[in-house]
């Protein structure tokens, strides 16, 4: 059985002090009611990094960063490598979110270095894939899908995407006012499934976490995972919430 996931990502909001606050009050929820089946990890911003690992370092939750560097340490002034990251006691990297394909144009080439360095660094990568609403309306979405995942992924090795989870981004229902149905979004993971399992064998597609990063909230948790192929979710807004990112836990 794939162990549940579910990733709260906090996009660029809150100060340090508030983000300490989130991840303590966090962290203290699961050391009463410890999350076994479920692993949760939190993805604040670059500065907050260090700061929250010394709150959540009883290891009850995991720390992710949301983006790393495309070069290993250099003259990029603004930038943070994946050993940067490495080293404030993350084990966890966001790579190919969808604002970061949109607002700074990366390339599904660019996203394969970014993901072949976290990997040499010794970080777990959250890979993004997703289709935007025009490519959905053009029934182009698992074409997209697709390029993303051979163009950006693919040319890792078995044992390499032993350090991978894909999280799949309905873009067009997100922050839109649309919504991708349950059955959507199992079509769409059993689709990326079985593209794994067609380029790395069934056991490595049976492995691999797949999660929903749409809009999830308490109210729609529930049915969302309780399909097949979804294993939990990349959490936007509801991550900024202590109570809404517990009730998206508890639904797992």
């Amino acid at each position: 059985m794939r162990k549940k996931i579910v990733a709260g990502n906090w996009k660029m909001n809150m100060d340090l002090a508030e983000g300490i606050k989130l991840a303590g009050s966090i962290d203290k929820y699961f050391s009463e009611k410890p999350a076994e089946k479920v692993t949760v990890i939190l993805c604040p911003p670059f500065i907050h990094l260090a700061g929250v690992h010394e709150v959540l370092k009883h290891g009850r939750v995991a720390l992710g960063a949301q983006n790393c560097a495309a070069e290993a340490s250099g003259a990029f002034t603004g930038e943070v490598s994946a050993w940067m990251v490495k080293s404030t006691g993350a084990e966890y990297v966001i790579i190919g979110h969808s604002e970061r394909r949109s607002y700074y144009h990366e390339d599904d080439k660019l996203l394969n270095k970014k993901t072949l360095l976290a990997i040499n660094s010794g970080l777990k990568v959250i890979f993004c894939c997703g289709e935007v609403l025009k490519e959905r309306e053009d029934k182009k979405h698992f074409i997209i899908v697709k390029r993303q995942l051979e163009e950006g992924l693919f040319s890792l090795t078995s044992e390499q995407m032993d350090r991978i989870v894909i999280a799949y981004e309905p873009v067009w229902a997100i922050g839109t006012g649309l919504t991708a149905s349950p059955e959507q979004a199992q079509e769409m993971h059993k689709y990326i499934r079985d593209l794994v399992k067609e380029k790395y064998g069934s056991d490595c597609s049976k492995k691999l976490p797949i999660l929903y990063g749409g809009s999830c909230k308490p109210s729609n948790a529930k049915e969302i995972f309780s399909k097949p192929d979804v294993d939990g979710g990349l959490i936007g807004g509801a991550a900024l919430k202590r109570e809404d990112f517990v009730g998206i836990i508890e639904a797992v």
